[in-house]
């Protein structure tokens, strides 16, 4: 039987929507009316537990970035020093404290890594009171500077899977359980919108579902129905729609805005680092061999969903003047070469929303107050990209329907296969993948 601590889980996981549509039947149990129930069943009905399969080849969580562990286990034992227990050193900050305490064993100076200039000669390490071999201290010495460079490599994954997960959820997988489980409504809701958003792109030439679906809808209209029991501020973590945002005080919409503008300037640092890094051709965005397009789309994705929530939140505070002064554009994804072709060979044209992209300033560059960008800026290339620049959500608000429920595909790189077990070998064999 699911508990609320279980539902809390998916929200830093990738779980299907049927498996948390089913999690919710268990949850709201006799509270559901025969008219909820029913809606929710159309997903509860296809979890995995009622599947035949009772598989899927899809990962269910999302990546996990490597620590130091490996490298400070073999640091403890060359310097013979004792192993915090109960540390996976998995984390930043416990890696710092490790290179701070035993780099001062050997004097090292953490970020003094260059072999010929940084390390100390015979005579140094004679005046430092270090009574070893050369062979020992370039041992130690290079071990401590393979620590360092893992943690780089740390921080960095850890920064793509946190935007990875702001692509598709917004902050969801940052509220506290104490938030989280303070009205039932609240989390049903939380976690299958959840669910919902994190569902991976399908490849077509048509735009992709939208999370809000009809049971989305249900769950939602039972937070609106106990409005004084639901916790608003939570729930405007992952869906900052105005009718959300009417609930929040300004102080809570006040701090929400500053958090989401911090998180927009930190993302617009990291796109300019990988505009830089990679030869990205701005005219049409079509993806080009040496392309991190994985990591750029996902940073892609989470500076518009950032620049989202900033927008909702500059209207529900009545700020909308402060885009006569201050207005970001969206950041286009790579798409591939194959996409675009599929797309223009059915009649269709590359997206206006290109355009735009191409005659409005890059964001970081607006950030660093090297170009001017407002509301007029981006009103003006989206005319003459012929497209609306409020529907289109370019300068206002996005507004979404109501999706009916469709079942979770089973993908491999975004194409749909027809079960599990094929999906799993197709991936080994890597079909789809541009490596065949």
């Amino acid at each position: 039987m699911a508990t609320i601590k279980q539902l809390y889980t998916t929200l830093d996981e990738r779980r299907r929507p049927e498996d948390v549509a089913e999690m919710i039947v268990d949850v709201l149990k006799s509270d559901l009316k025969i008219q909820e129930h029913a809606i929710l069943s159309k997903a509860a009905n296809r979890s995995l537990n009622k599947n035949f399969y009772g598989y899927t080849s899809m990962l269910e969580t999302f990546g996990t970035a490597i620590g130091a562990g490996k490298q400070i286990k073999k640091a403890t034992d060359i310097f013979k020093i004792n192993e915090k227990e109960n540390s996976g050193y998995n984390n930043v900050d416990e890696i710092e404290a490790f290179l701070k305490e035993v780099s001062s064993l050997i004097h090292k100076d953490i970020g003094q890594n260059d072999f010929r200039k940084d390390r100390l000669n015979k005579d140094l390490r004679k005046l430092a009171g270090m009574d070893i071999s050369k062979r020992n201290y370039n041992k130690k010495w290079r071990l401590l500077k393979r620590i360092e460079i893992r943690l780089q490599k740390f921080i960095q994954e850890s920064k793509k899977i946190e935007l990875q997960k702001i692509a598709k959820h917004g902050l969801s997988h940052t509220i506290s359980f104490e938030d989280f489980s303070v009205d039932m409504n609240t989390a049903c809701f939380i976690a299958y919108f959840n669910a919902r958003s994190n569902l991976r792109s399908t490849f077509t030439n048509q735009s992709q579902d939208r999370p809000f679906d009809e049971i989305c809808d249900m769950l939602f209209n039972r937070c609106k129905q106990n409005p004084s029991e639901t916790n608003w501020s939570a729930i405007s973590y992952s869906y900052s729609s105005k009718e959300v945002l009417q609930h929040l005080t300004d102080e809570q919409k006040g701090n929400l805005l500053g958090r989401w503008t911090v998180i927009l300037e930190e993302i617009s640092e990291f796109l300019e680092t990988l505009w830089n890094e990679n030869d990205i051709y701005r005219k049409t965005m079509a993806v080009k061999k040496g392309n991190d397009s994985t990591t750029w789309n996902n940073t892609a994705g989470a500076w518009n969903k950032a620049r989202d929530n900033w927008m909702n939140l500059i209207y529900a505070l009545g700020l909308d003047s402060v885009l006569d002064d201050l207005c970001f554009g969206k950041v286009m994804r790579l798409m591939a070469s194959d996409v675009i072709a599929w797309h223009l060979s059915s009649g269709g044209k590359i997206d206006p929303n290109t355009e735009v992209w191409n005659n409005v300033p890059l964001p970081w560059e607006v950030f660093q107050e090297k170009v001017f960008c407002n509301k007029e800026t981006i009103v003006n290339a989206c005319k003459e990209a012929g497209i609306n620049p409020e529907k289109s959500g370019w300068i206002a608000p996005r507004t979404h329907g109501v999706s009916p429920f469709r079942p979770t595909p089973e993908l491999v790189h975004g194409v749909t296969v027809s079960n599990p077990f094929l999906a799993k070998v197709l991936k080994q064999n890597k079909y789809f993948s541009g490596k065949i």
